[in-house]
């Protein structure tokens, strides 16, 4: 069964929005009170969130589609729906977040980073919001706006001072758990290792933490064996150890050659043959291999190179083996920039940016697009005149029109508003005035307003009188 996965597929979805509610107040001997209509909840986020006590991506491994709540409808009475609840997703320390075209969306390092992975719809106006002095009884409310949809990557890639590389069965396994209290599984036969392995280190004052990669084996960096899949742990090391098999049985190898091997490895993955390195020399408990150490050592060191001997099963060479790696560790950590406060950069839009584009494509159809008219159509409840004529008279005073006749669109022409795979497509009519000011001013219902005095209307209908008499008199015949 598997227990340790460091690259998962995530399907998520953030919560709609509520939609908005049309209501009218009601009460005793006030039929017509106004518009009541309360807003639409927003649609929960799906949250990522570094969680230090998370190691693996395993859960989402057998779970991948995670959905947060939807927002709930508005309410008449003035009553807004409540607002979906976050979905917040704990991942390892080191996970990177790709779309599907493998760019790096966010890296998270650090307990408690965070990234909202999707983005919960907005919750829709009820016809309360929507009432002004010229529209005093809207008769709709707008629609919740969906939640996003994304399919991303979690990538892992184990946060750690240094990293153990070598062949397999070069002793990584037996040397991180005489260094630590890790207790990985050791055997003597190839790829015992499946996964990495992470143990703690104090050396002094310095407390670091230490992996030991999966088995490298040549072609590794191209896939074969199971090198491929554990690199990327590499990425973060500050210190790479090659640890070197000086007691290896199989004729063909030899320190220096599986040292150039791995070396090759490293460089053709990409930029970890530059990071800092040094050599161990492992299981000179062994006669022969003692031996060899000795050959191979003034080599090494004419490489440039710092060489230990160590025996793990001896326990032999390793205090000084874990403070050499210490100085490392330290003098990496120095060279690091300090991490400055979080920073709130700004980045203002142009002057001449409408915030949406009209395109005449390939046969013919004009397409807008734009963050604002894309989720105002998504807004609109198509089955309700005043909503569609709502709709007109924001897409007018936002310049649709006016761009869309600049860009050539004549009367009957099809224009398309949103994406090609969810779009919005009619026959443009231009207008002057659109909408629900062409249509007499949607919205305004006389009932609702204050009511006159008996005398004011007495001699309100009394000029109405006088002034047809007026006109009838001017146009009468001689």
């Amino acid at each position: 069964m598997t227990t340790f996965v460091d690259r998962v597929e995530l399907h998520v979805a953030a919560g709609n929005g509520g939609h908005g509610c049309a209501s009218v107040h009601r009460e005793k001997f006030k039929p017509l009170g106004g518009p009541d209509g309360g807003n639409g909840g927003r649609g929960g986020d799906v949250i990522l969130i570094v969680d230090q006590s998370v190691t693996t991506l395993l859960d989402y491994h057998h779970s991948p589609h995670r959905k947060a709540t939807n927002g709930k409808p508005g309410e008449g009475g003035n009553r807004s729906g409540k607002d979906g609840q976050d979905l917040v997703l704990p991942v390892p320390d080191g996970t990177v977040v790709l779309d599907g075209a493998g760019n790096v969306l966010a890296d998270l390092v650090g307990h408690g980073t965070s990234y909202i992975a999707a983005q919960g719809g907005r919750g829709g106006l009820g016809n309360a919001a929507l009432s002004s002095a010229r529209r005093k009884a809207p008769g709709f409310a707008l629609l919740g706006v969906p939640g996003d949809l994304q399919d991303i990557v979690l990538e892992l890639k184990t946060v750690a001072d240094v990293a153990l590389v070598g062949y397999p069965s070069a002793g990584k396994s037996s040397l991180i758990s005489v260094l630590s209290a890790a207790k990985p599984k050791i055997a003597d036969y190839p790829f015992t290792t499946l996964v990495p392995n992470l143990g703690v280190v104090t050396a002094g004052e310095t407390v670091y933490t230490i992996a030991d990669v999966p088995g490298l084996i040549p072609g590794a960096s191209q896939g074969k064996g199971l090198g491929l899949e554990f690199l990327r742990h590499v990425e973060r090391c500050s210190v790479l150890v090659h640890i070197l098999d000086t007691a290896t049985l199989e004729s063909e190898r030899d320190p220096i050659s599986d040292l150039d091997m791995i070396e090759e490895e490293l460089k053709q993955y990409g930029g970890l043959d530059r990071r800092p390195r040094m050599v161990v020399l492992n299981k000179i408990d062994v006669p022969d291999g003692k031996d060899l150490a000795e050959m191979v050592r003034p080599d090494l060191e004419a490489r440039g190179y710092r060489v230990f001997e160590v025996s793990a099963v001896a326990h032999t060479g390793l205090r000084e083996l874990s403070f050499a790696i210490a100085e490392f560790v330290a003098a990496s950590r120095a060279a690091k920039p300090k991490e400055e406060a979080t920073r709130i950069v700004i980045r203002p839009k142009a002057v001449d940016d409408s915030g949406f584009t009209v395109v005449q494509e390939e046969d013919g159809l004009f397409r807008v697009r734009g963050e604002k008219p894309e989720r105002w159509v998504r807004q609109t409840d198509f089955n309700n005149d005043e909503a569609v004529g709502y709709l007109a008279d924001r897409l007018n005073r936002l310049g649709v029109e006016a761009s869309l006749m600049k860009a050539g669109a004549r009367s009957g022409d099809g224009v398309a508003i949103g994406p090609e795979d969810n779009a919005v497509v009619f026959d443009w009519e231009p207008t002057v005035m659109a909408g629900a000011e062409m249509l007499g001013r949607r919205g305004e219902d006389h009932r609702l307003d204050e009511p006159r005095p008996a005398t004011q209307r007495r001699r309100d209908k009394q000029a109405e009188r006088d002034e047809a008499t007026q006109e009838f008199e001017e146009f009468k015949p001689f």
